[in-house]
């Protein structure tokens, strides 16, 4: 099947940035969103001024409040919006190709991206998209690599094919457990890497923090019947490290703000935030060891200090690393 015609569902920066590499790529692409002054703004003036700013957008990129019919379709809300705007476009989205772009765990089911999908439109075919991406840098033509997961090594290969650009590649991976559990924790553990640079702890803690985040994702992803090897790469490893070492990420200012006990309201929406009690209740339904989701969780409802939670930390019993 020819994947020619892209529609976008998501007029944010991701999705805005998303959209312009699918253009560089040689792909007919419209963004569908529901703000007509941005969506103004993308066909008149080729700018998305509201999420990135002056920076040109391709000017065959189309703007549309409606879902065309097209060939491949990139869902590129948050996470805890990605129910409604299937159940929205379901009958434009049956039958497709779809890529999900969002790295969460639903708060209310504890399901990843992918079984949203399957249980309102079953006819369509999940494929995940996750790794070490900023939209700006994605926008500006910054080179970036990404996974791209899908049901089958071949289909993922397709689809991958149909994004991949001069700045953008992708590599095709058949793990969507994996890479997408991989997303949504990096998330929180970034919150808990900018706690600790917040708190003035050291890079040493950091560094040790995301050795010891890498582990208990893995053993996650290992529950859930992922491959671990997965994480060793772009969705695991490339991505954990970028979120939880750059203040580009939110969910790393986020943290920021709460180890040093400063505001965060004018962050604004940090995933993992909504994540972290989610990956706590799945921890607890998987009988999973996961002190870091633990301590996330007690320092976002207030009830220990980041030096509390790392005493905490350091005093639990030794054990071999392997």
């Amino acid at each position: 099947m020819p994947l020619d015609h892209v529609a976008v569902i998501g007029a944010g920066a991701w999705g805005t940035a998303l959209a312009q590499a699918a253009a560089l790529a040689g792909r007919r692409v419209t963004i569908v969103g529901r703000d007509p002054a941005i969506l103004d703004d993308i066909s008149t003036n080729h700018r998305n001024s509201a999420y990135l700013g002056d920076l040109p957008l391709d000017p065959a990129i189309a703007a549309s409040a409606s879902l065309p019919a097209v060939d491949l379709i990139v869902l590129a809300v948050p996470a805890q919006a990605s129910q409604s705007v299937l159940q929205a476009h379901a009958e434009a989205v049956a039958h497709r190709p779809v890529v999900l772009t969002a790295k969460g765990l639903e708060a209310s089911t504890l399901r990843r991206q992918s079984d949203i999908l399957t249980a309102i439109v079953p006819t369509a075919t999940p494929f995940v998209l996750s790794g070490p991406s900023f939209a700006a840098d994605v926008a500006a033509g910054r080179p970036t690599a990404v996974t791209l997961a899908g049901p089958d090594i071949d289909s993922a290969s397709e689809v991958a094919a149909a994004l991949a650009g001069p700045s953008l590649r992708l590599y095709a991976a058949d793990d969507l457990i994996g890479v997408e559990i991989a997303g949504a924790l990096k998330n929180v553990y970034a919150l808990a890497a900018g706690a600790v640079e917040g708190a003035g702890l050291g890079a040493s803690a950091r560094a040790a923090l995301i050795a010891r985040a890498y582990a208990e994702m893995t053993r996650f992803v290992v529950e859930m019947g992922g491959a671990a090897p997965t994480l060793t790469g772009l969705a695991g490893l490339g991505d954990l490290t970028l979120s939880c070492t750059s203040p580009q990420s939110r969910n790393y200012r986020y943290g920021m703000a709460l180890g040093r006990n400063a505001d965060t309201a004018d962050i604004g929406l940090a995933e993992g935030v909504l994540t972290a009690p989610v990956a706590a209740g799945l921890a607890r339904q998987l009988a999973v060891d996961a002190p870091l989701v633990d301590a996330v969780n007690q320092l976002l409802e207030g009830h220990l200090t980041v030096t509390d939670i790392v005493a905490g930390l350091m005093a639990r019993p030794l054990k071999r690393e392997i």
